[in-house]
């Protein structure tokens, strides 16, 4: 047992005088008043810089830092807030659906396909009531564009909803788990 005292006291005078090296080694910090100085001299030589137009030295940063970083934390997410913009971007997205559907439906109509599709259900069926038959009696522009804003419609509401009611689940989790967190790094 005295020898591994004896190692653990070796080891440790090796220790402390590695400290009093590094420390020794250290440079000793100037005075605050010759800090701030350099400082200033630096921002108002980089400021001169800047002001002249044709200068040939860009703006740099204080010092060759790395970038700051914060921890933050999501803990609570405003419902109204949620309900807002989730309504806003359901509504352009009802919108886009509405044209789309009408897009393609036009081009559709524009390539023949409904008088192709007509044409082919009279052949096949070949008799009186096949003369009558029309497909655009079933799909046509003005059904299938109905149709689609009355999903759209749905899609606002629904959208809505569960955007809000997610919010609201979430504040629920984040008071019981702590919330979210997230890493914001400083750009050079």
């Amino acid at each position: 047992m005295t020898e591994r005292s004896a190692e653990r006291t070796a080891s440790r005078s090796a220790q402390d005088d590695g400290r009093a090296r590094t420390s020794d080694e250290t440079a000793v910090r100037p005075p605050l008043r010759e800090r701030v100085q350099a400082k200033l001299g630096s921002a108002a030589d980089e400021h001169k810089a800047n002001a002249t137009p044709g200068s040939t030295r860009a703006a740099k940063p204080a010092g060759d830092r790395p970038p700051r970083r914060a921890r933050l934390r999501l803990t609570r997410i405003d419902p109204w807030s949620v309900m807002k913009t989730s309504f806003l971007l359901s509504i352009a997205f009802g919108i886009v659906t509405i044209v789309s559907v009408l897009m393609v439906w036009s081009v559709l109509d524009a390539a023949g396909v409904w008088e192709s599709i007509n044409k082919s259900v009279r052949d096949i069926l070949g008799g009186d009531t096949a003369q009558d038959f029309n497909v655009e009696d079933y799909v046509g522009t003005s059904r299938v564009v109905g149709f689609t804003m009355l999903i759209a419609v749905v899609d606002v509401v629904l959208l809505t909803a569960i955007a809000t009611l997610g919010a609201f689940l979430y504040n629920m989790a984040a008071a019981l788990l702590g919330g979210v967190e997230v890493t914001l790094a400083e750009d050079n």
